[in-house]
């Protein structure tokens, strides 16, 4: 019921939004004379402002066309590896000849980003993408919302997420490095230890973990304590709802991106409130810089997805309440994951010092669970100063996170013996 009435409330709003669009064109045309006075750009700004908390925000194009490699420009090709109907498996391919200009190699690692299945798209990690692909053959988990797959195609659940990346390790091929950021680091940990169990040749040559609840037990944050406090049914009856018509995936039970959103954005009230206020406080000025970095960060933020009923409760379960991996419990299609298997793969865990959604200790917790690891195949990292997104993102991470993550591949690239390769930047 609630996502229908979310819906009709959209519709409802449907003839104001229209009104504000064409308020917005009549307040900057060049033939209304009263455009460039306070009240024209005031009326103007307010136009803007509820058409853009009230429309809806689609998923984010990537907009990685062409980077900028040690002062050369460098094209790049969005490739579909593989794609289920819950994923595609996207590569940025490098051009070769902008990458001999730029003086930088052909042949880099291989590594998979796996992006959140949280309520965002995969685009949310579109710095993340860019800065690895300074130095890396850079593959992304591009996770599908759930309310346009039809019920036709089945469930999707935490194991088949653990089996996606599996597979998707297995496209790119052998000892590719893995990055899980955020809430894949339990499942991304599992598909390890159990690729390291089968001695499959798949199994990445290091994993890098960052912000991830691989234990939440540690330094809970409101959002671990929140999943404790409430018991499983709690999430069964209020956090599940039906996808209405006209989505393909009408019928089918899922928990709405909007509601994570609106959670998320509940935690920090005034912080929103003040954004845009400052935001209709720049748009009457004509601060076109300001307004521009406001617009760029909420497009990305109001663009959300819905997760699978199945996933999303199996993930509160086992993750958040009885801590199954960390616990040594967790049983993956009828065999227990055994982290100890994990020998060979290299660990590197990184923490955001004020991170309020994963702890400090959260994270580092998988250096404990995998003892058999070698040491110098290790790096453990507290990043001052920066809360869960400048883990993954902004200037920190660029210049002080990223740098360390490129050494610690590059060294554990050197340990292992890889076999060529054939898919070489295009």
């Amino acid at each position: 019921m609630l996502y229908a009435l979310h819906e009709l409330a959209y519709q409802s709003a449907s003839p104001f939004r229209i009104g504000a669009r064409i308020a917005r064109q009549f307040w900057t045309s060049p033939f209304n004379p009263a455009s460039e006075t306070a009240i024209g750009r005031t009326a103007y700004a307010s136009a803007e402002l509820f058409e853009s908390v009230t429309r809806r925000y689609g998923k984010p194009a990537w907009g990685l066309e062409t980077l900028t490699i040690d002062g050369r420009e460098v094209r790049t090709t969005e490739q579909v590896i593989w794609s289920s109907p819950w994923c595609r498996l996207i590569r940025f391919a490098r051009n070769i000849g902008d990458l001999k200009r730029a003086g930088k190699p052909g042949n880099a690692p291989s590594v998979l980003i796996v992006a959140p299945l949280s309520g965002h798209y995969a685009t949310l990690l579109r710095g993340t993408v860019e800065t690895f692909l300074q130095d890396h053959d850079v593959y992304v988990t591009d996770w599908v919302n759930a309310r346009q797959v039809p019920m036709l195609e089945g469930r999707f659940d935490f194991h088949d997420y653990i089996d996606h990346i599996r597979t998707m390790l297995a496209q790119i091929g052998p000892r590719a490095h893995v990055v899980g950021v955020c809430q894949p680091g339990p499942p991304v940990l599992a598909a390890a230890a159990v690729m390291a169990m089968d001695n499959d040749p798949n199994r990445p040559a290091s994993m890098t973990f960052m912000g991830s609840p691989i234990d939440a037990r540690l330094s809970p944050t409101v959002t671990n304590q929140l999943a404790e406090a409430k018991p499983f049914t709690w999430f069964q009856s209020n956090m599940i709802h039906t996808v209405p018509w006209p989505y393909p995936g009408f019928g089918r039970e899922v928990y709405p991106g909007f509601v994570q959103l609106y959670a998320f954005m509940s935690m920090n009230e005034e912080r929103h409130q003040d954004a845009h206020w400052e935001y209709f406080r720049n748009l009457v000025a004509g601060d076109g810089d300001e307004t521009d970095k406001h617009e760029a960060f909420y497009d990305e933020y109001l663009s959300v997805l819905d997760l699978t009923e199945e996933f999303y409760l199996q993930t509160i379960d086992i993750v958040f309440q009885q801590h199954l991996l960390p616990r040594g419990l967790l049983e993956h299609r009828g065999q227990r994951v055994d982290l100890t298997a994990i020998t060979d793969i290299g660990l590197m865990t990184v923490e955001g010092e004020k991170d309020d959604i994963s702890g400090v200790g959260q994270t580092q917790a998988a250096h404990g669970l995998c003892p058999n690891i070698a040491d110098e195949r290790r790096v453990l990292y507290v990043q001052p100063d920066v809360g869960h997104y400048g883990v993954f993102n902004g200037r920190r991470f660029r210049e002080e996170i990223y740098t360390r993550t490129r050494d610690f591949i590059a060294a554990n690239e050197k340990l292992c013996v890889v076999p060529q390769r054939t898919k070489a930047a295009a």
